[in-house]
């Protein structure tokens, strides 16, 4: 699905971005695993190697405009090119009440959400207008298209991206490039099992028609597949992915 494609997979060193980057070099593409955790990146990228795959780890905050040039300059450079990007950086805070979200969390939500997405957006654009095109996938959240008690900061930065993805599908439509948003539910990551443990009962929160949460893997085939040749007239979408849950009125 994905063979000969150069893949940049960021949040790749865990969860959903890991699932990513393994499944992407099992679907034939050769895959820039990217990670604030330097140490988890080249886990993956070692594990992707010893699968017979093809991959490397880079080392950025998204946050930081500059470091996400260098990792994309990076990553275009050793791929031969980036066809697909799946951005995958987002962070979650304590749930706290609109009132009681103070402001250096609400900050740091949206610098790495939110303006993480943006400028890794910004440059692989660049790279794609060059070779004249490529697919970008960002991963929103279902947070994102409605309103989440507890979790203001955080739905908030993923309904922005996904405003950030229509467009950006809109922008470059005619210039061969596509974007498209992922809106997990309830998904078996790190991040919900720190919730878990903080004393959070998702089964009070969240009753999925079909009875359970979704996995990393679930989330990963959906990326690759809007990544890959299969959705050439998919763009401008965010899709949910969370067992049935955004069907409900």
């Amino acid at each position: 699905m994905l063979e000969g494609m150069g893949a940049l997979v960021t949040g790749g060193g865990s969860g959903i971005g890991r699932a990513a980057a393994m499944l992407f070099a099992r679907y034939g593409a050769r895959v820039a695993v990217a990670d604030i955790n330097g140490a988890a990146a080249e886990e993956v990228a070692q594990q992707i190697a010893g699968a017979g795959g093809t991959a490397f780890a880079l080392v950025a905050d998204t946050s930081d405009a500059a470091q996400v040039q260098k990792m994309v300059d990076a990553a275009a450079e050793k791929l031969g090119g980036i066809d697909c990007a799946f951005n995958n950086v987002g962070i979650a805070h304590p749930m706290s009440s609109i009132q009681d979200i103070p402001d250096e969390i609400w900050r740091r939500t949206l610098d790495v959400t939110l303006t993480g997405t943006f400028y890794s957006m910004q440059a692989e654009i660049r790279h794609m207008l060059g070779r004249g095109g490529g697919t970008i996938v960002n991963t929103a959240s279902n947070s994102g298209k409605h309103g989440t008690p507890m979790l203001g900061g955080y739905g908030a930065s993923k309904a922005a991206v996904i405003n950030l993805t229509k467009t950006v599908a809109l922008e470059y439509a005619r210039q061969g490039i596509r974007a498209n948003a992922i809106c997990p539910g309830v998904i078996d990551t790190p991040p919900i099992a720190a919730l878990a443990q903080s004393g959070v009962n998702f089964s009070e929160i969240i009753d999925a028609p079909m009875g359970r949460i979704g996995t990393p893997e679930e989330v990963a085939e959906l990326a690759a597949w809007l990544c890959s040749p299969r959705s050439s007239y998919v763009t401008g979408q965010a899709i949910s992915i969370d067992g049935g849950t955004s069907a409900r009125p």
